[in-house]
């Protein structure tokens, strides 16, 4: 029961951070770089398209259970300490999740020069 409490408090720790890496973005006191991966691990994470879609087994799982946390960390250690703390408050007292088209667009985007690679390969190789 202890381990189930301790994934609830994780994932939702998860969630506000990646709200709280969504107001860095746009944050004039966030520098430029911790602003470029505090946007595009918020993008990816807000995105409602995964990369690898969930329904493939395994690998479905693999960017919610390590890219997105690893994306967070790294984002939030660009982050002085001091503004993330502040960043997390303003995160936690939101009530509506934001979404991202920018994500959406970005993910999308990934898999249609993925299927234009695969349609020229084949079109080669036959």
């Amino acid at each position: 029961m202890q381990l189930i409490s301790k994934a609830k408090r994780l994932i939702k720790s998860l969630k506000r951070d990646v709200v709280a890496l969504w107001l860095a973005a746009r944050d004039k006191r966030v520098p430029w770089y911790a602003k470029a991966v505090a946007g595009g691990v918020a993008a990816y994470a807000l995105s409602p398209v995964d990369l690898i879609p969930d329904f493939i087994p395994v690998l479905g799982y693999l960017d919610d259970l390590i890219i997105v946390p690893l994306g967070i960390m790294l984002a939030v250690s660009l982050i002085p300490a001091p503004l993330m703390a502040e960043l997390r408050l303003a995160a936690a007292k939101r009530l509506k999740r934001p979404s991202s088209r920018t994500g959406l667009v970005f993910v999308l985007a990934i898999w249609l020069c993925c299927i234009i690679f695969v349609a020229t390969a084949l079109t080669r190789a036959g």
